[in-house]
């Protein structure tokens, strides 16, 4: 029989993308996780990774162990939940930032639910800062949203250069039109602030609070707007300095927990979004 302990590191490895990350997820040391894993190719009797100075792969019996794993786990916490009572009082407040809506958050949803079936999961889509005042007056367990500050209050997931978009074929007017989310919104003001630091001449026309909004203006030439690289999709362009706007910081997704002992739920939930940061982007 398999232990579960030794199934989660497998399955965490293959879900960060190795050893190292996997250890920060499970709050562990890589020559711990590298201990599991050789007792669990014990049990299993076969090689489960094959490991290069570059990279690490699941062979062929690691891949078939992997939805076994997966279906452990899920089993074991469900029949837990169950017996605990708590299977239907299990709800998750969950917000997120609009950047992170159409690609990221689904994959975290899906991977949950995989897991987790049957858990309740209300979403809250908003801006950075409304995400941390509504976890602060505790209306969320859990917030992933873009900083740009600076001062991460919360657990680093990922970072990527925050861009100016606009549209592929478009030439930028002069002065260049900006659009924005409107204020509060951590994109904003920090190409505000970047622009003061230039003689740069410039003007807001067009504001929206969403990123569809932004988005058309970038599309159809009006105006360029500050967005994460990721989100520079189809029909858009990252501008490049000489094309008369400056360069910005990166932007940093972090993790924000609501004060207080969180639930298993919202336990299980900060894993696999940690988990899944390894390999991510926005997009």
């Amino acid at each position: 029989m398999f232990e579960t302990e030794l199934l989660r590191s497998f399955v965490t490895i293959t879900e960060a993308g190795g050893f190292t990350r996997a250890a920060a997820v499970l709050n562990s040391t890589q020559s711990t996780v590298s201990a599991q894993i050789r007792r669990l190719e014990e049990q299993a009797g076969q090689t489960l990774f094959a490991r290069s100075t570059r990279s690490v792969q699941l062979t062929l019996a690691g891949e078939t162990l992997l939805g076994y794993a997966r279906t452990i786990l899920r089993l074991n916490e469900d029949a837990r939940l169950r017996l605990s009572g708590s299977r239907q009082d299990q709800r998750i407040r969950l917000g997120a930032s609009e950047d992170l809506a159409s690609s990221w958050l689904p994959r975290i949803l899906r991977r949950f639910a995989g897991l987790y079936p049957g858990v309740q999961v209300d979403l809250e889509i908003g801006i950075g800062p409304r995400l941390v005042q509504m976890l602060d007056g505790e209306g969320l367990d859990v917030a992933v949203s873009g900083a740009c500050d600076g001062s991460f209050d919360g657990s680093v997931l990922w970072s990527e250069p925050l861009v100016w978009a606009f549209a592929k074929q478009g030439v930028l007017s002069t002065p260049p039109q900006l659009a924005f989310f409107p204020e509060s919104c951590p994109y904003r003001d920090v190409a505000i602030r970047t622009l003061a630091k230039t003689r740069t001449e410039w003007r807001i026309s067009c504001t929206s609070s969403s990123l569809a909004g932004v988005r058309a203006a970038a599309l159809g030439s009006f105006a360029a707007s500050p967005l994460p690289q990721s989100l520079v999709g189809q029909g858009l362009r990252a501008l490049s300095e000489n094309e008369g706007l400056p360069a910005l910081p990166d932007v940093t997704y972090v993790l924000r927990v609501a004060p207080g002992e969180p639930s298993t739920a919202v336990s299980a939930l900060i894993t696999v979004i940690q988990s899944a940061s390894g390999m991510n982007t926005a997009a």
